[in-house]
């Protein structure tokens, strides 16, 4: 779908310079961040809050690397992000040492090729520490339309 672009072979190579320490400070802020990021289409600072090692579950599919991300459906996430109007319903977090698990319900209201779009959705990402840094390792999507 996409090809790999110059940010993710940086990444891939680790010449890269952004940490996520320096764009969020706990798991919550990481992942709104994230969020942030995609709406906003900065493509580096998205991917700097993924491990290279994430693992990304969606409707039965998954992606098994920052990189595969990245190549795959990450430039579908960002211009579907920046049409859209993500709320946050619902938001928790349990952080036990250096692993953190946050789950959202969301309601998202936006176009995606010129079609109206309402779906309510679920997110659950499991956040890592290393450091002052919050890296996201894991993350399950799953959404439906809302009635």
């Amino acid at each position: 779908m996409f090809k790999k672009s110059l940010a993710v072979t940086l990444l891939a190579s680790g010449a890269f310079g952004l940490h996520a320490s320096a764009l969020a400070a706990s798991p919550k802020e990481t992942v709104a961040a994230f969020h942030q990021a995609l709406a906003s289409g900065d493509r580096d600072k998205a991917l700097a809050f993924l491990s290279p090692e994430i693992a990304i579950y969606e409707s039965g599919f998954v992606e098994r690397s920052r990189d595969e991300y990245a190549s795959s459906h990450l430039g579908s996430d960002m211009e579907f992000s920046k049409g859209a109007t993500r709320k946050v319903l619902k938001q928790s977090e349990r952080i036990d040492g250096n692993t953190a698990v946050v789950w959202e319900e969301t309601e998202t209201l936006g176009t995606m090729r010129g079609k109206p779009v309402h779906v309510l959705g679920v997110e659950t990402a499991v956040l890592e520490k290393k450091g002052d840094d919050w890296t996201i390792v894991h993350v399950h999507w799953s959404s439906r339309r809302a009635k």
